[in-house]
């Protein structure tokens, strides 16, 4: 297998496929990372030497901060090839790399927030750096709503209340604070976090397939939503998307620097509570 991508540098090494995110300038989830991720997808899939894929970020301040917002048609007509007919959002896509056969691990060494969060809660493990890792979903502070499944998974992995504060209070969350709620297995710094993920994943790796991939299917069939309420999650994200008060609140974010390396980004969680 070749593993060749435009926004993912890929390399197997003793059954684990490390996906290194590589989208300059910020690693904004757009038309060319939804096309590689569905290639990605596809090749792990025959390729039975890769057995665990573990993602982490090229860049230090960014994992996937959040959609193009400005590429919205575009990566959703991508995201619409990944599946069936009905398959024609980014959450379907999600939901096709929570199905995928091999077991996937996020590692989260910067910003991850919005669709980049749901990213994350898609894959089936997540490990922060205590020092980098930002988690949050700013939606319902702009004016828009979570629709790639942060509604569905959050209620699932952090609760009723905790799914609430985190989606209705569009904060940043750091690493503690994802581990202590359930968004992340374990926070850990820098210097032990990749040896970590590293170590679980090349033992994952070793053991018989048939049973990691039976124990992942019944813990799927246990804990994924049903794909139909994900659908409609995504409906909702689109039709709020254009509404005229949404595009008010995302342009002043824009003028102040969203979508580029600024300190608007940077503290995006912030910058929304000062709309």
């Amino acid at each position: 297998m070749s593993w060749n991508y435009s926004t993912i540098r890929a390399e197997l090494r003793n059954g684990v496929l490390w996906a290194t995110i590589d989208n300059p300038p910020i690693n904004l989830i757009d038309d060319r990372f939804v096309a590689d991720l569905i290639a990605l997808l596809v090749d792990s899939e025959a390729d039975s030497d890769a057995r665990v894929v573990v993602f982490r970020s090229a860049d230090p301040d960014f994992f996937i901060p959040h959609v193009d917002i400005k590429r919205i048609a575009e990566y959703t007509a991508a995201a619409a090839t990944s599946g069936g007919p009905d398959d024609i959002s980014l959450g379907a896509l999600y939901r096709r790399l929570s199905e995928a056969r091999p077991v996937t691990i996020a590692v989260v060494e910067g910003r991850a927030r919005g669709a980049g969060a749901e990213f994350l809660y898609a894959c089936d493990m997540r490990f922060a750096s205590l020092e980098r890792a930002v988690i949050g979903q700013p939606e319902v502070g702009i004016g828009t709503f979570p629709g790639a499944g942060a509604v569905q998974q959050l209620v699932r992995l952090t609760g009723r209340g905790q799914a609430m504060q985190v989606i209705l209070g569009s904060e940043d969350i750091d690493a503690r604070e994802a581990e202590r709620i359930g968004v992340a297995n374990k926070a850990l710094p820098d210097e032990e976090l990749i040896s970590y993920v590293e170590r679980l994943a090349e033992r994952i790796a070793t053991f018989p397939e048939a049973a990691v991939r039976l124990a992942k299917r019944r813990i799927n069939a246990a804990g994924l939503p049903p794909k139909e309420d994900v659908q409609v999650d995504a409906g909702f994200f689109q039709i709020l998307s254009r509404d005229p008060s949404s595009a008010a609140r995302i342009g002043t974010l824009v003028q102040r620097g969203m979508q580029e390396r600024s300190r608007t980004e940077l503290d995006l969680g912030k910058a929304v509570g000062q709309l």
